[in-house]
């Protein structure tokens, strides 16, 4: 699979779910709020180097960003590979990323209550996880069926081989 389909299904599988997770914090009352895990995180590795974290908006602002660009590229991974198994790698992806949210906090002494104070939070998060690695698979899975479909337009276009064929011109597959 190209890599702009693996990032672009990354991304999209990112953006779910953060769109999810954001919108579930506000009305599930124990939903889990990795947005906390983050931002501890961060003012942790800030305060480490010596820098003050900044107030907690920006902080927020910042842990968000931080969970879209990383969780976009996590997720991107599920594209490596044959566009066959893309379902199979974006769930056990989805799998490992809930494991390792709801596993590694505490290991590593940051805040574990958000994604583990109970049994509905601990599945929400794993969930969450799942669905953003399915995600992420059924975008890529679209957009390189969209990217089969526009070669083969242009492969079959009446004057494909007068736009260049017969001059040795290649394009990439």
């Amino acid at each position: 699979m190209k890599p702009t389909i693996a990032l672009g299904g990354g991304l999209i599988g990112a953006a779910a779910i953060t769109l999810i997770h954001e919108s579930v914090k506000n009305i599930v009352p124990k939903a889990p709020r990795m947005d906390l895990v983050g931002m501890e995180a961060m003012s942790r590795i800030m305060m480490r180097s010596g820098t003050l974290p900044p107030p907690p908006k920006k902080l927020y602002t910042a842990a968000l960003v931080g969970d879209l660009v990383s969780n976009a590229l996590y997720y991107s991974v599920a594209g490596i590979g044959s566009s066959k198994d893309v379902w199979t790698r974006g769930a056990a992806l989805g799998i490992a990323a809930g494991l390792g949210a709801l596993l590694v906090p505490q290991r590593v002494g940051l805040l574990s209550a958000p994604s583990y104070r109970s049994k509905a939070s601990q599945s929400m998060t794993l969930g969450l996880y799942v669905i953003g690695g399915l995600v992420a698979a059924a975008a890529m899975n679209w957009l390189h069926k969209k990217s089969l479909e526009r070669k083969n337009a242009y492969q079959n276009h009446p004057y494909h081989d007068q736009l260049g064929m017969e001059a040795g011109v290649t394009y990439p597959q």
